[in-house]
């Protein structure tokens, strides 16, 4: 089977050449007329995933705790910007703002609210999620657009969803990782001539074995960046929530879900969304060479208990019926558990910070 995206790549290809998967991958999400992003509702449960904030209430809930102790650490300034990049449905801005209306009237007051959105139909549906603030929200196609000033950031599943490049292991050194045209005229991986300066990669590259992939992200780094000196310009901290690995290291993670299952990267471009996994390490160092300062790196199941997850679990939960616990107590688990179909040890969270502030629940790092 192919997509109406897959003639449009195998046309470019077949005119240009193999393209890189940097730009395989811009193109499935991205393409004006064909794109992931442009053209499904990916999220949800009659999309093609769920993200964490449609599992359970639980989770926007708990990063607003985080919002409110991050603003009260910086010394709780009168004029916050709190701004999420890529807020998907708007379900995790509306639970964030319930706790913090809660938590920091003072904050919720004097706050002005900003999503990071490209997608027409999406804000359509942020707007209507969102409909009991409308009026206080404003929406940018880019996170410069933002006005200046103290800024608290929120990112959920954005990472994952900026491009790649793949690196091959040959015998003459990595190349880069490239999407061509096989003889039976379908989409197909091979290697080009483009190389990677070797201070890029990993200590070990000299011993892995010829076909290891190596993976790196210029585009997320400059994301960081453009977070990084805004941050230290007019101070704050952006919390980052992924799933990937706290590690630099080899491997493909490169992935295609389709009506929630995986999907081979290269089957149904346009129809199925296209992820890799983060490397945390990676954007700490870049986050780090900003001149920000590293709160920590924890597994998101650490992060959501370290800030209450289960006792506002059993709050939710108390007097309720049977079986609405029981949905409580499956969603902690889903959010906060380890092993198969959970994203408590798979997804990741890392908080920067300028100027330095320690933040619950991280440990002041060394």
């Amino acid at each position: 089977m192919t997509t109406a995206l897959g003639e449009k790549i195998k046309t470019i290809i077949q005119a240009n050449g193999p393209i890189s998967v940097t730009d395989y991958f811009s193109l499935c999400l991205a393409d004006p007329d064909h794109g992931y992003y442009r053209t499904r509702e990916p999220f949800g449960r009659s999309g093609d995933f769920v993200t964490a904030p449609e599992v359970s209430q639980l989770f926007g809930e708990m990063i607003g705790v985080f919002i409110v102790h991050a603003w009260q650490r910086h010394g709780a300034p009168a004029d916050a910007r709190l701004v999420e990049i890529g807020p998907g449905r708007g379900t995790m801005m509306a639970d964030m703002l319930r706790v913090i209306e809660r938590l920091a009237p003072p904050l919720f007051d004097a706050m002005s609210i900003h999503l990071v959105e490209t997608s027409e139909r999406l804000r359509d549906i942020q707007q209507e999620t969102l409909v009991a603030h409308s009026g206080r929200i404003s929406w940018h196609d880019s996170f410069d657009e933002v006005p200046q000033g103290f800024t608290l950031i929120a990112a959920n599943e954005l990472f994952d969803a900026i491009p790649i490049r793949q690196f091959i292991k040959t015998p003459t050194g990595f190349r880069e990782r490239m999407v061509g045209v096989d003889a039976q005229g379908e989409l197909s991986f091979g290697i080009g001539v483009a190389g990677i300066d070797p201070s890029l990669l990993p200590a070990q590259a000299s011993s892995v074995p010829v076909g290891t992939l190596f993976e790196i992200s210029p585009a997320r780094q400059s994301v960081m960046t453009a977070i990084g000196d805004r941050l230290m310009q007019f101070g704050g901290t952006a919390l980052a929530i992924d799933y990937g690995h706290l590690i630099t290291g080899f491997g493909d993670t490169l992935q295609a879900v389709r009506m929630h299952e995986f999907d081979p990267p290269l089957a149904h471009p346009g129809e199925a969304d296209l992820t890799s996994h983060v490397d945390f390490q990676a954007l700490a160092e870049t986050a780090q060479a900003s001149g920000l300062y590293l709160n920590g790196l924890l597994h998101q199941g650490d992060f959501l208990v370290g800030l209450g997850l289960l006792e506002r679990a059993a709050a939710l939960g108390r007097d309720r019926q049977p079986n609405t616990q029981q949905m409580i107590q499956a969603a902690v688990d889903r959010l906060a558990g380890e092993g198969e179909g959970k994203m408590g040890e798979l997804f990741k969270v890392m908080a920067v910070s300028y100027p330095a502030v320690d933040l619950m629940p991280f440990r002041p790092v060394d």
